[in-house]
């Protein structure tokens, strides 16, 4: 709609500082930024509300994109490149559709208040819940401050979010076979396979695979235990990262740089089954040594 167009364009125009914050906001909506926060929840606080975030973000993420590629709205740099800017992304990035997905929704938008929303409810803490609401505001305001969405998908997103939210809080409730509950979440993903042709869904798909596999593996393989000492938090959180990255770049050396930047189902399934590896990898077979990490300061 023009208003949305006219707003953005506005924003860019007279509060051009913005650019560099709003660019940051979006960080924390991102692949990265959710990563970070599942892991940093995962293995410095509790593992299973690390798990329980990592479910829904990967099935979140799945969903999303399946709206997206029903609706096929463009980004409105994209839409409107003479009038609005893609202040955060390189140009041969932003003209691409299968890195960067359709706007309407905005996963951003829809991941922050399901992840962090739940985090509260999980620390029970009232500093939390204000951070959550924040972080649901500002993030979603950067969407379209940085040109990569229209104000109505961030409200589709927030409200989507929060829709997830009620679907896994029924699941919860009701769904107490666990491997039922995977096959459920696993089988709502099947619609996008024949029609959806963005990175974003097959990434998500490999990483909701890789925690079917890695939740009962690592309970009863590994069972690592949560910690409250400082160091072992550090080196437990700086080697998942550093391992995530790593064997995320191993499983790219094997196949070519122009096939993986395809738009073909083979490319995208290759895409899913990274993701599903390094999930498990990292947060199944990596905190097997865990244990050494807390002798640290023991004589």
């Amino acid at each position: 709609m023009e208003w949305e167009v006219g707003l953005i364009q506005w924003i860019q125009t007279n509060l051009s500082s913005a650019g560099g914050l709003a660019g940051l906001f979006s960080f924390i909506g991102s692949e990265t930024g959710l990563l970070l926060l599942v892991m940093t929840v995962m293995f410095c606080w509790r593992k299973k509300a690390g798990q329980k975030l990592l479910l829904i973000v990967s099935a979140l993420n799945i969903w999303l994109p399946m709206i997206k590629s029903i609706v096929l709205r463009p980004r409105p740099y994209m839409e409107h490149p003479d009038r609005v800017k893609a202040l955060v992304l390189k140009e041969t990035e932003a003209r691409d559709v299968v890195t960067q997905g359709y706007s309407f929704p905005s996963m951003h938008s829809a991941s922050v208040p399901a992840l962090y929303f739940t985090l509260a409810k999980e620390v029970k803490k009232k500093w939390l819940w204000i951070l959550a609401a924040l972080l649901t505001v500002l993030v979603g305001v950067s969407r379209f401050v940085v040109g990569e969405h229209y104000p109505t998908d961030v409200l589709a997103g927030w409200i989507l979010g929060f829709a997830a939210i009620g679907v896994f809080a029924l699941m919860d409730r009701y769904v107490h076979n666990e491997w039922l509950y995977y096959l459920i979440l696993l089988v709502s993903a099947l619609p996008g396979l024949f029609y959806v042709r963005t990175n974003d869904f097959y990434t998500s798909l490999g990483c909701l695979i890789g925690a079917a596999v890695t939740i009962p593996f690592e309970r009863r393989f590994v069972d690592f235990q949560d910690t409250r000492k400082i160091p072992a938090m550090i080196l437990r959180l700086t080697g998942a990262l550093l391992s995530y990255f790593v064997i995320n770049s191993l499983l790219k050396i094997p196949f070519d740089k122009q096939f993986l930047a395809e738009a073909s189902l083979a490319a995208l399934l290759v895409r899913t089954a990274r993701y599903a590896i390094n999930i498990i990898l990292v947060m199944g077979v990596y905190p097997k040594i865990f244990p050494l990490f807390e002798r640290i300061g023991h004589k």
